[in-house]
């Protein structure tokens, strides 16, 4: 038990990010750090001053957090196309905005400026991105988040090290083991008071002590906890940064596991510096014994090029079987049409055991030129395979074009095995390209992912889903930031056909795409009739697509202008006698270059796994930076041996999901079927008007001060704007997204197994307890059989007086009745209610819950989260003692920031 408990630990807490970040630490120090800013961004000086400024004094703060371990040496900050290039300015190699460890962007809806990290992991796993807003960088923010500096080491421990934030917004008060209210923080050392602000007007409040809550036994909800600006204590960086005396990360010795924070929700109540001490990095970097500190970081500045792109395709004689030429060159062509961005520079190699470039660069600025390069798509395949010719002329029809391989693209697709490709590998890193692999079929060279991981680019893997390569290739958009500019799939579906007969679907147009929007159809015996049919009724019929000229069975149609928002019906007649295989295939991008579109992205916690450890399945559905929320997403996984298993994946905050209605939605796959390359794509849909758009503040950011105690007098930071409780979500229309999530390989799975006997049931992360009367209840997220799938066998529900009982000594803690409790299917909200008869219940009681889920096989999962269930009896009104101040008149100091009400 023991051990597949420790297993299912390493496995979940010590995964590979799959985003190619490019940082690595280097005898302490950190180099490759790629800030970038985003293409919107209008061009400001500032910024990169300040943006220096930022990483030099957070390399300072940095090593003495770590106790003298590690500071940022080198920095490359990635300038955008729109800006003017300058003499200083250097081409990027392998930099790129999408790959960047920091983003500058305007905030979407021009709500919140709080930075934050892109954050949604298990414990220890690193980050996405950290996002810095350019009024952040550009404002005088000391008094609300501390220096800019020390903001940046508080979001780097998010994106580095996977650790959480030590307060809590909403459970910023909790009740302690010594029976006390105490404000969610880390250490307890740091002090402050707790106050209610009646009113405000002119250059003073009105203040109240805060009232305990009958029903929770807190404080009630406008109650503040207001730090005195004055402290003593050194810990921590991840609850307020911004207090002077705040230096060091809270250790075991000082960590607070009572508090209800992300942080000991997601770590096991474990120190922040105990999982940073652990994290890869610490390994290896022991304290530095130089008397002198570090040298400052050192900065470069890139600026990011016109995207060139080389496709290089395999033509050899293995490429003939199951139609693999068909289906590359229609996915090519859909690429070369609907997917790549105009102004792009393009050429095309073709190679079997030798090798010839088919085009130069190309500028693809219409119709015509991108008909110059899908001219010489191949038409035959004959041969054996040599990737490694394909890639060295690839690199030439880069060079001869007058333009340099750093920094530009290879999409290279092959199906075959070539035992030379290692003997190029020196040759490509030099060359600084950026190399995207497609592995087609089961038998592709098995190095290929070496390519694309050594170089940054992304992986696939396409087998019998007919639209694999399609996916794939519609994936590989501009790494630049621009989104509106980015192709977006809204429907790719293979259809089997019988003889003489119609199928019907429909795809759903919403505001916020409606440009350059095309409807492929492709077939493998015969044209069929199609019909499509937009929201009003206008009709394209079979006469109104274009065929293409190379004979790659596939029509195509251009919708004029923009396309009109709703639901679009399409229907196909298979005229032929015999079954065929139809697939239907649908791109749009951006209606406007102001509003962001609603995008999905997808990938896989790992990109590699060795059985037994459980992945990952992650989708991320936002609107700008803002999640999508209500969206009905689904995982297709497909194995070597063509199996498609199907997962739906939630944001319910329970099993592999961190955060509730985040926009990020997860599930753990666990479905092996051997060794070898899967692939992942995630269609999410929002029908029936279920979606909505949340405008919440994110987690895992800088903590927002609303003031500090200086002198007896509240010095208030300009309050930040509130939303209503009718403005937190805003609707969405129907949408529909597909995208591919890359490829991830498996060794030393089984053929086919059932996991019951392999994983436990997921652990529960949202046990809650409350008083009712003298009965105790409890509510849950229920985990499955196997991980986060089934239903569990059975509970153990154990209770104690003393917090530490259950966390140090579950089995002996005291156990609660449970023949009455049948386990619900995973995802279930469970409800239980006791009567607790061992513990006299009275004015004051605090118990501690926690539980557990067996499986089939006897396997239980981790202990839950620990639940806390308080008795109170308030008293009376006039015995509740004023906390900490009595000040009722306080000077109220704005320090010249205007106040903002509303975000409209």
């Amino acid at each position: 038990m023991l051990g597949l408990n420790v297993i299912l630990f390493l496995a979940l807490h010590l995964l590979r990010r799959v985003k190619s970040s490019m940082v690595n630490l280097n005898n302490n120090g950190y180099d490759g750090i790629v800030i970038a800013i985003n293409p919107s961004v209008p061009e400001d000086e500032k910024l990169i001053q300040n943006i220096k400024e930022m990483v030099t004094e957070a390399s300072a703060y940095l090593f003495h957090a770590t106790k003298r371990r590690v500071y940022f040496r080198n920095v490359h900050i990635l300038i955008p196309m729109t800006w003017k290039s300058k003499s200083d300015y250097l081409m990027p190699k392998q930099e790129s905005y999408d790959q960047a460890d920091v983003i500058v962007a305007n905030p979407y809806l021009k709500y919140g400026d709080d930075p934050y990290t892109l954050q949604y992991g298990q414990c220890g796993e690193k980050g996405r991105y950290i996002h810095f807003t350019p009024n952040f960088l550009l404002t005088n923010n000391l008094p609300i988040y501390g220096s800019r500096g020390r903001v940046f080491v508080h979001e780097w421990a998010h994106l580095r090290w996977g650790i959480f934030d030590e307060y809590n917004v909403d459970r910023p008060f909790y009740i302690s083991s010594k029976n006390t209210i105490e404000a969610t923080r880390c250490s307890t050392n740091i002090t402050g008071i707790n106050v209610v602000f009646k009113k405000c007007q002119g250059g003073s409040c009105i203040t109240k002590p805060c009232r305990r809550d009958s029903q929770t036994g807190l404080y009630e909800v406008k109650c503040t906890f207001i730090p005195e600006k004055s402290q003593t204590t050194k810990e921590s960086i991840m609850f307020m940064q911004s207090l002077d005396s705040v230096s060091e990360f809270c250790t075991a010795e000082t960590h607070n596991t009572e508090a209800p924070n992300l942080q000991n929700k997601m770590c096991n109540h474990r120190s922040t510096w105990d999982v940073i001490m652990k994290s890869d990095d610490f390994q290896n970097a022991h304290p530095m014994t130089e008397v002198n500190p570090p040298p400052h970081p050192t900065f470069s500045l890139l600026k990011s090029k016109q995207r060139v792109v080389c496709l290089v395709l395999d033509k050899s004689g293995s490429m003939d079987s199951e139609d693999r030429l068909f289906r590359m060159n229609q996915a090519a062509e859909l690429y070369l049409i609907q997917i790549i961005e105009k102004g792009s520079l393009v050429g095309m190699v073709t190679f079997d055991s030798s090798a010839i470039i088919q085009n130069y660069l190309t500028k693809i600025t219409d119709e015509n030129t991108y008909q110059i390069i899908t001219a010489n798509l191949p038409q035959v395949a004959n041969g054996g395979t040599s990737i490694c010719s394909g890639l060295k002329l690839g690199f030439q029809a880069i060079i001869q074009s007058n333009q340099s391989t750093s920094g530009s693209e290879i999409i290279l697709l092959t199906d075959g095995e070539d035992d030379k490709i290692s003997s190029c590998f020196a040759e490509v890193k030099q060359s600084e390209v950026i190399i995207h692999t497609i592995a087609l079929g089961p038998s592709a060279a098995k190095e290929l992912e070496t390519l694309s991981n050594m170089t940054g680019g992304h992986r696939f893997f396409a087998n019998k889903d007919i639209n694999g390569l399609t996916d794939a290739f519609s994936r590989i958009s501009s790494r630049s930031g621009s989104i509106t500019q980015q192709a977006i799939q809204l429907e790719s579906k293979a259809l089997s056909i019988t003889g003489r007969k119609w199928v019907n679907g429909t795809v759903p147009v919403d505001s916020t795409i409606g440009n350059d929007t095309f409807f492929v159809v492709t077939w493998t015996i015969q044209k069929p009739e199609i019909l499509l049919k937009d929201p009003k009724g206008k009709k394209y019929k079979t006469s109104d697509f274009k065929e293409d000229k190379l004979n790659i069975r596939s029509a195509r149609l251009r919708i004029p202008g923009i396309a009109e928002t709703g639901t679009w019906t399409y229907s196909l007649l298979n005229s032929h006698v015999n079954s065929q295989m139809l697939t239907v295939t649908m791109t749009s991008r951006a209606r406007s270059p102001t509003t962001p579109p609603v995008i999905a992205t997808a990938h896989m916690s790992q990109d590699t796994a060795h059985y037994p450890s459980p992945m990952i399945v992650y989708a991320q559905v936002s609107q700008g930076f803002l999640p999508v929320l209500g969206v009905n997403v689904t995982a297709v996984i497909e194995t070597e041996d063509g199996h498609q298993g199907i997962l739906e994946l939630w944001d319910n905050g329970a099993g592999a999901d961190t955060i509730k209605n985040d926009g990020i939605y997860s599930r753990y796959f666990k479905d092996y079927r051997g060794n070898g390359r899967y692939s992942l794509k995630v269609l999410a849909q929002a029908r029936k008007n279920t979606s909505r758009l949340s405008l919440r503040q994110r987690q895992n950011k800088a903590l927002y001060v609303p003031g500090y105690t200086e002198s007896g007098k509240i010095i208030l930071n300009p309050p930040r704007s509130e939303l209503k409780d009718d403005m937190v979500e805003a609707e969405l229309e129907d949408f529909s997204r597909l995208t591919s999530g890359g490829s991830f390989t498996v060794s030393g799975a089984p053929p086919v197994t059932d996991h019951t006997h392999v994983f436990p049931p997921s652990k529960i992360t949202d046990l809650e307890a409350k008083f009712q009367d003298d009965h105790i209840q409890l509510s849950w997220t229920a985990p499955g059989n196997v991980l986060d799938e089934g239903k569990a066998k059975s509970y153990i529900i154990r209770i104690s007086k003393y917090l530490l009982d259950l966390q140090e000594n579950f089995d002996n803690a005291t156990l609660v009745n449970i023949s009455s409790l049948i386990p619900k299917e995973a995802g279930s909200i469970e409800n239980f209610e006791f009567k607790q008869e061992l513990f006299k219940i009275e004015n004051g009681t605090q118990l501690y819950i926690a539980i557990q889920a067996i499986n089939e096989a006897n396997l239980t999962s981790e202990i839950s989260n620990i639940a806390q269930a308080n008795k109170l009896i308030p008293p009376q009104e006039s015995s509740v003692p004023a906390l900490s101040t009595k000040i009722s008149a306080i000077s109220f100091a704005i320090w010249g920031f205007a106040v903002i009400l509303s975000i409209f």
